[in-house]
């Protein structure tokens, strides 16, 4: 009969010993030999008629060590569903395991050792003692009157005129790279780009003016772009925005075309353009609709911010004891190809940090009784396909989407990756409303520092 033993041998460390008798393995290795001996093609017999002696003779230590090791496993998975114990990982066969001491001619009760780690007890961080702020960015006329520029620019009409006239024309370019006296240098840059007049500093800009298709200008980075834009510029040309010899290369700049938008008029069929379904009749409702859509995008970013805080809270706040030890070993051990020592050492902190999220998350999930459905699955596959296609809501009713959604659910990596995201979004969510955050009004630049600040803090 069979015996299962356990016993302590470290902080949440376990030795499982697994002992077979005969009894427990000899029926199923005699069956397995008969089921060998049915599908058996050996040269001579006929299938289905190899004398099981014959198979014994072949086969017989291989077929034996198998079933032997089968019952071990057997054993012990039942025991630990038995016990109900919590493991990471799997089971690590001890090395004083010899599978050689299998003698299928002489049969005995053979002992198996394996080691588990047991998974902590633990209690998550209180949040709603945490000392945390939710910002709520102000939403100023200057931010509602660029936005309403910016829409009126993209849905207008583009036009073709013969020279620069201001701020508002689109210019078609082409960046070669040349020395400071305008040579040009052999496999420098070159690179075309589009870009408004307004992007160029502003003491620049009258320069422009008056200058039309295949006109080139020499042009030196930092003196033709203030910060912001010349670090896009930079990064667009394949250049280190950190770099100041960088900014203060030399380009020829070839205007190839020459644009001006019209900015669309304020009316029904823009409003539509802009805010497709949305029903916005007049310029108040415009304006009204284009602030609820700012304060919606930054709402969004302070609540990113809050959970960013919830996360590092969540993980610096809740205490975990680890079978250390025996991480260490599953690492060496446990992947597909062995480690050493000193690698497991080096991977253990990051690794530990991704298993004490992990462990938070789950014991979340089920405390909070947070669940994804599959309709959060399709909704989300729809969201993702009409984010891509850039389409509006409503479209839903095309048979098409429903076909799309149909063949996303049969994905099995998206819909794992899916059901990650959102029971993450969800249990990120249920934080929030557990938190007693401090709202503060802030301005955009007040809110950007923030995130600049918290971002550097971290990493």
């Amino acid at each position: 009969m069979a015996t299962v033993t356990r016993e302590n041998i470290g902080l949440l460390n376990d030795k499982i010993t697994v002992k077979v008798a005969k009894e427990d393995y000899l029926p199923s290795f005699e069956k397995a030999l008969k089921n060998y001996s049915k599908t058996a093609n050996i040269p001579g017999f006929r299938k289905g008629m190899v004398p099981t002696g014959m198979i014994k003779k072949m086969h017989g230590q291989s077929v034996f060590t198998d079933e032997v090791l089968r019952t071990v496993e057997k054993q012990l998975t039942d025991f630990m569903q038995n016990e109900k114990l919590e493991i990471f990982a799997q089971p690590l066969p001890l090395p004083e395991n010899d599978a050689r001491q299998l003698n299928f001619n002489d049969p005995a009760e053979y002992a198996f050792a394996f080691e588990v780690g047991l998974k902590p007890e633990f209690a998550v961080a209180d949040l709603a003692a945490e000392k945390t702020t939710r910002y709520k960015v102000t939403v100023t006329e200057d931010m509602i009157n660029e936005e309403v520029d910016r829409l009126r620019l993209r849905h207008g009409k583009m036009t073709d005129p013969e020279t620069v006239t201001g701020d508002d024309n689109v210019l078609n370019v082409t960046f070669v790279e040349t020395d400071e006296e305008g040579n040009v240098v052999e496999g420098g840059i070159k690179k075309d780009n589009s870009l408004l007049v307004k992007y160029f500093a502003e003491s620049f800009r009258n320069t422009l003016h008056g200058r039309k298709k295949d006109d080139a200008i020499q042009v030196q980075l930092s003196k033709v772009f203030d910060e912001k834009e010349r670090e896009w510029i930079l990064g667009d040309l394949g250049l280190d925005k950190n770099d100041k010899a960088a900014a203060d290369k030399f380009f020829s700049m070839q205007i190839t075309k020459v644009g001006h938008v019209e900015k669309a008029e304020l009316n029904e069929e823009f409003f539509e353009a802009a805010f497709p379904g949305k029903g916005v009749k007049t310029e108040e409702e415009f304006r009204n609709t284009v602030k609820a859509e700012i304060e919606s995008y930054w709402d969004k970013q302070s609540s990113n911010h809050l959970q960013h805080e919830l996360y590092h809270v969540l993980l610096d706040h809740t205490k975990i004891e680890f079978p250390e030890n025996f991480l260490k070993r599953w690492i060496q051990q446990g992947g597909e190809s062995p480690k050493t020592a000193e690698q497991a050492e080096q991977e253990f902190p990051t690794f530990a940090n991704q298993l004490k999220w992990t462990l938070i998350i789950d014991k979340l999930v089920r405390d909070a009784n947070i669940e994804v459905k599959p309709e959060d699955l399709q909704a989300f596959a729809k969201n993702q396909l009409f984010q891509y296609m850039g389409m509006p809501g409503g479209a839903e009713e095309q048979p098409w989407v429903a076909d799309y959604i149909n063949r996303m659910m049969q994905d099995r990596k998206f819909v794992e990756d899916a059901y990650h995201r959102i029971q993450t979004e969800k249990v990120f969510g249920w934080a929030e409303t557990q938190v007693k955050a401090t709202d503060k009004p802030v301005t955009v630049e007040e809110f950007t520092k923030e995130l600049e600040k918290h971002q550097h803090h971290h990493h």
